[in-house]
């Protein structure tokens, strides 16, 4: 009796556009990336504009955004994309050091920020986890936010703006789980971190946005940044 071979399952090749204005870096990602068997770059622009127009035709799955592009800045691209396109992710690329540019564009939609001295490996990795889904935020991104906001005194709870009523009880280690994921460690860096099991981390993270009352772990961040909650 003869045996039938499945044919090998193909490997979905992720579709990458980057919208950045210095020629340069634009070929260096499209090399460093093409290198990756699983990705490749579909589209190159200077601009949102033009960005936004092959995005029609080429479908990306991934865009990596400059935030300091001329004309429609990369944090108006963000929310004219994911307007557009919604299934599609947004990684802002910046070198910004603004807190105030920080914070716009943890709140445009993007799904991960990154300072543009990524390591190309990293930046690869961080491609794949956006594109199932995940979020990531460079930890030298969120600090430039973070340094703007003075320190609370309250660990035990997470105080609404302006409401001393409804105050969203958190326990110190939620504040502490809170902290890790502003600095953009995944659920497996926290439970590392704080040497309890994934699981374990997953909850609190889980209690933490039930509490807060969000969706997901990039709208926590952005809460907390923006309120100064940690």
């Amino acid at each position: 009796m003869m045996k039938t071979v499945e044919a090998p399952t193909e490997k979905k090749v992720i579709r990458v556009a980057i919208i950045e204005d210095f020629k340069l870096t634009r070929v260096g990602l499209r090399c460093a990336l093409n290198a990756n068997e699983d990705m490749s770059v579909v589209i190159e622009a200077e601009d949102a504009q033009t960005g936004l127009r092959m995005m029609e035709r080429e479908k990306p799955d991934v865009i990596l955004m400059d935030l300091g592009l001329i004309g429609m800045n990369g944090i108006e691209a963000t929310v004219k994309v994911k307007e557009m396109f919604p299934k599609v992710k947004v990684i802002a690329l910046t070198s910004h050091d603004r807190a105030e540019e920080v914070i716009a564009a943890l709140s445009s939609g993007a799904s991960a920020y990154c300072l543009k001295d990524i390591d190309p490996d990293k930046l690869a990795n961080v491609i794949r986890d956006v594109n199932e889904g995940a979020c990531w935020i460079d930890p030298m991104v969120s600090q430039l936010a973070l340094n703007s906001f003075p320190k609370i005194d309250n660990i035990g709870f997470l105080p609404r703006k302006n409401s001393d009523e409804g105050r969203v009880p958190l326990t110190e280690r939620e504040y502490e789980v809170l902290k890790h994921l502003v600095s953009g460690k995944s659920n497996t860096e926290i439970a590392k971190e704080l040497i309890v099991s994934v699981h374990t981390a997953k909850a609190h993270v889980c209690s933490i946005l039930q509490k807060m009352c969000v969706n997901d772990r990039v709208q926590a961040a952005v809460k907390a940044v923006k309120e100064g909650l940690v």
